[in-house]
């Protein structure tokens, strides 16, 4: 059973910096492509970043990029979100998943209902 746990969330002001980390279980995952999305109150969720945890491709939404910076480290099955120069618009609950076996790449991977596994989710709030 894949399990996937997303920890650093937190409460910090505008400009500032937090990382997110997704410790991932139950299987190798060498094949996958993980994905983080985010959810605002209100608002539907949405594609933040992916990466193939293969040969370490990425790709980012436009609001994000340059700012985020999506990584991999396979020894540990983990994959993070180094977030810097936050918004209060990146105020959402921030969520992992996973998309099995080369089902699409970093660049394809932008659909939710693309991933098959989901964290439990871990609140981001941005003050200004």
């Amino acid at each position: 059973q894949v399990q996937l746990v997303e920890s650093g969330g937190g409460l910090v002001q505008a400009g500032g910096s937090l990382r997110l980390s997704c410790a991932a279980s139950g299987r190798r995952f060498r094949s996958d492509t993980m994905g983080w999305f985010r959810q605002a109150p209100g608002m539907e969720r949405e594609f933040v970043a992916a990466i193939s945890m293969n040969n370490g491709n990425t790709y980012y939404a436009d609001s994000v990029k340059g700012r985020f910076t999506i990584s991999r480290d396979n020894a540990k099955n983990t994959v993070y979100l180094q977030m810097n120069s936050l918004e209060p618009e990146d105020t959402a609950v921030y969520y992992c998943a996973r998309s099995p076996d080369y089902s699409c790449s970093a660049y394809e991977c932008r659909d939710e209902h693309q991933y098959d596994y989901w964290g439990q989710g871990t609140q981001v709030t941005v003050s200004s």
